[in-house]
């Protein structure tokens, strides 16, 4: 080993321990390991920022933006629905959402079917309880197991069978990986579902905004003719919002005011005063066709200039005393009144006609430019931005369709799954599904730079020809042992490994090695390139070495020593499972 093979070790080695230690961000850790890797020049000062453009990266951040606006178009709970019932308990959702993932994983690119189910359990954890972060690390490392039982469902396979051709001249098939991938990710499937509650509690770091526990707003709606409600009960337009709202009051023909009852029939033309939280009310405006009545007298914008946000009205606020329709919000400061919140208190009168008083909480709707002055001068004090729901109803099948395009055409080989991803990403964001700013505070940039940092610094390993010392020593461990137990070795090797070089790499530096080592011993090549691929694709131990885990890493809250948790008895199953099944399925001893 020579002296910048020892620096690249070496490096690598304090930059895992900077995460473990915990005391500096995880972003400021992998700058400073990228820094000292320029300094000690293993690391090329002309390649040290290739990592912000790399695959890995873009793939990444591609995945956050489809998956929020998968998340606002609401598309993917609607489908969930028959089943939400079903999933009070914690071991429930985790039972549901690991396995809808781990299925789709095996169809399609693991990342992809990640990114679909994320919103559905972000809804899960608010609606019950239930700490999100012991969902998403089940979700992602059950999108890992699922990979492993086709061609398409991860990168290790892909890379794999490309090195079994260079090798034998013939690839490894769609289905070949299903034998021993099926077995895998059905006992983890089992094991995920029962261990969750390995996972330490966290809280994903939120804004401010959340910091701030607001009493149930009061929005009015009108129930359109032709709605799929007219004609039926107060109990099942609750039930369509899943019970997350409550209607308070039914105005009908203008003046006549009720109290709602369960069994009432609803009518076309009925105002309905809904109380809940600005996410439940959308949920029964969107799922029940009716029309926002401050909605319609709103000033128009486009997804960039809309603006929709709480304020609260303070003691000098000159509308304190009036009443909301001889105010001429839309006229005069083009904002309209959407919801009201005042301290717990039903609000059992059209919003238009009550008189503000101090304290009351608004949701206004304008845009960019009229929301500030407007709030100025009604002396309204916003309150610390939070994602409004309500008047942003923009539910489609669109993404969802965006996102099963750029899948398929991704597992039919069309284009490469970073070209699919990025292309889905630009299609949405040109479809105005999100606007440009939402899509910037959508992609986490703590995690960009984790990962734009490492890459270089992994590949410093490579360049200085730290995998021909790892070849070396790998050859000399193996000599004597039975072929079970070098497909052991191989199979922890890439485990090992991956963590810290991104699964991608790894499989580019073993496959090759593992190819010439079964050679060398004799062996046939096929259960070798298997166990690099399971190895290599079954990272459960860090948050860098797969971009599933990086994904989850933020909204989970997660730290980096949270993985090994739940990954290492999770590591352990894969190996003693996956490791017979291959020597059963790929036969070790050439026939």
């Amino acid at each position: 080993m020579n002296i910048d093979q020892a620096f690249a070790f070496g490096l690598v080695g304090l930059t895992v321990a900077g995460f473990a230690w915990g005391r500096l961000p995880y972003d400021l850790v992998a700058l400073l390991g990228l820094l000292a890797g320029m300094v000690l020049g293993i690391v090329p000062v002309k390649s040290a920022f290739s990592g912000f453009s790399d695959d890995v990266v873009v793939i990444v951040v591609a995945a956050l933006l489809v998956s929020a606006a998968i998340s606002r178009s609401g598309v993917v709970e609607d489908i969930m629905r028959p089943v939400m019932p079903f999933m009070r308990t914690a071991q429930r959702q985790v039972t549901v959402l690991v396995g809808a993932v781990t299925l789709l994983s095996m169809i399609t690119k693991n990342v992809g079917a990640l990114a679909m189910f994320m919103p559905v359990a972000a809804q899960v954890s608010r609606k019950n309880g239930t700490s999100i972060s012991q969902l998403l690390m089940p979700m992602a490392f059950g999108s890992l197991i699922g990979g492993l039982v086709t061609l398409v469902g991860t990168s290790p396979n892909i890379i794999v069978s490309k090195i079994r051709q260079d090798l034998t001249g013939e690839p490894f098939r769609m289905f070949d990986y299903a034998p021993v991938g099926l077995g895998v990710a059905v006992t983890g499937f089992v094991f995920l579902s029962l261990a969750s509650n390995l996972i330490p509690k966290r809280r994903a770091a939120g804004g401010a905004g959340e910091a701030f526990a607001l009493d149930a707003y009061t929005a009015e709606a009108e129930l359109a003719a032709g709605s799929p409600f007219e004609g039926r009960t107060v109990a099942d337009l609750e039930r369509a919002a899943d019970n997350d709202i409550a209607v308070r009051t039914v105005i009908r023909e203008r003046f006549r005011r009720m109290d709602a009852a369960p069994d009432m029939v609803l009518r076309a033309g009925d105002t309905l005063l809904l109380g809940g939280e600005p996410e439940g009310i959308e949920r029964a405006v969107a799922r029940a066709g009716l029309a926002l009545t401050g909605e319609g007298v709103a000033p128009r914008g486009d997804v960039e200039t809309e603006s929709v946000v709480e304020g609260v009205v303070t003691p000098q606020s000159p509308a304190i005393g009036s009443r909301i329709d001889h105010l001429a919000l839309p006229a005069t400061h083009g904002v309209a009144v959407l919801a009201v919140s005042r301290g717990g208190e039903p609000i059992r009168r059209r919003l238009q006609t009550l008189r503000l008083r101090e304290g009351d909480v608004l949701v206004l709707k304008g845009t960019s430019e009229t929301v500030p002055p407007a709030l100025a001068a009604l002396r309204v004090l916003p309150l610390a931005e939070r994602s409004i729901a309500l008047g942003r109803n923009r539910r489609s099948f669109l993404p969802l369709g965006v996102l099963l395009v750029a899948m398929l055409l991704t597992a039919f080989g069309v284009i490469s799954a970073v070209a699919a991803f990025f292309g889905a990403a630009v299609v949405l964001l040109m479809l105005r599904v999100m606007s440009m700013r939402e899509a910037y505070e959508t992609v986490e940039a703590s995690v960009i730079v984790l990962l734009a940092a490492l890459i270089p610094l992994s590949e410093a390993i490579q360049t200085t020809g730290g995998t021909d010392v790892i070849a070396g020593w790998l050859s000399q461990v193996v000599q004597g042992f039975s072929p079970l137990t070098s497909l052991f070795v191989v199979t922890i090797l890439a485990m090992a490994v991956t963590p810290f070089l991104n699964n991608a790499a790894t499989v580019l530096m073993l496959g090759p090695i593992a190819g010439s080592l079964a050679t060398r011993l004799g062996l046939s090549p096929d259960p070798f390139l298997m166990a690099v691929a399971i190895g290599a694709a079954c990272d459960f131990l860090t948050p860098i070495g797969h971009q599933c885990n990086t994904i989850v890493m933020a909204p989970g809250g997660y730290r980096f020593g949270d993985y090994w948790r739940l990954g290492l008895p999770l590591s352990l199953i894969v190996l003693f499972v996956g490791v017979p099944l291959i020597s059963v399925v790929w036969p070790v001893v050439p026939g």
